[in-house]
């Protein structure tokens, strides 16, 4: 693991968003792994629109955005507290939205970055990372180290841009590493705690 790190907010940590892979509901079980990991924290697990639809596909990047948005939105004033002590991430697809919210001007204590994918899987040249530079929030990336969405040498490489403090995790086996979840979980849990 890389450093520990703290929020430059100070408040800490008041609450969790965590979002879905394209693929995936709410009820993923590492995003139910850590859900009940963090309590008592308030923590929500959202589904995308596309998703409460019955769709299975991905919704746009805009529509996604502004979903997460309104769901940290809604979370902070449901616990009472500022939208800037909410940590947001989830999954791939899901962490992806999150820190590109961010980007746009999201209010956050940090962002959880569970299997992020910077690129599509053989196609190293078609990079997520535009938005890198202008996250100034402390990050977390837990990913598998045979993750064809990014090894972790790329990974490495390209979370050098962004501002914030950055703590990345790696962990046996690919993009959904099975049978890691206790490692996933101890990584978030541990990471929370420097924020607080």
């Amino acid at each position: 693991m890389a450093r520990a790190t703290r929020s430059k907010r100070g408040a800490g940590v008041g609450a969790l968003l965590l979002t879905p892979g394209a693929g995936a509901d709410r009820d993923h079980r590492t995003l139910v792994a850590v859900a009940e990991a963090v309590a008592p924290l308030p923590t929500e697990r959202m589904d995308f629109p596309a998703r409460k639809a019955g769709r299975r596909g991905p919704d746009r990047a805009p529509v996604a955005v502004a979903a997460v948005r309104a769901e940290a939105e809604e979370l902070a004033a449901r616990v009472g507290i500022d939208p800037g002590r909410v940590a947001l991430g989830g999954r791939s697809f899901g962490g992806r939205m999150c820190s590109m919210a961010v980007a746009e001007g999201q209010p956050a204590a940090g962002l959880v970055l569970l299997s992020y994918p910077l690129h599509p899987p053989g196609k190293p040249d078609q990079l997520r990372v535009d938005h890198f530079a202008t996250l100034d929030v402390p990050c977390l990336f837990v990913s598998g180290e045979r993750d064809p969405f990014g090894s972790p040498d790329e990974l490495r490489a390209h979370v050098a841009a962004i501002p914030g403090p950055v703590t990345t995790v790696f962990v046996p086996g690919a993009h959904d590493p099975k049978g890691q979840d206790a490692a996933v979980v101890a990584a978030v849990v541990d990471w929370l705690a420097t924020l607080r």
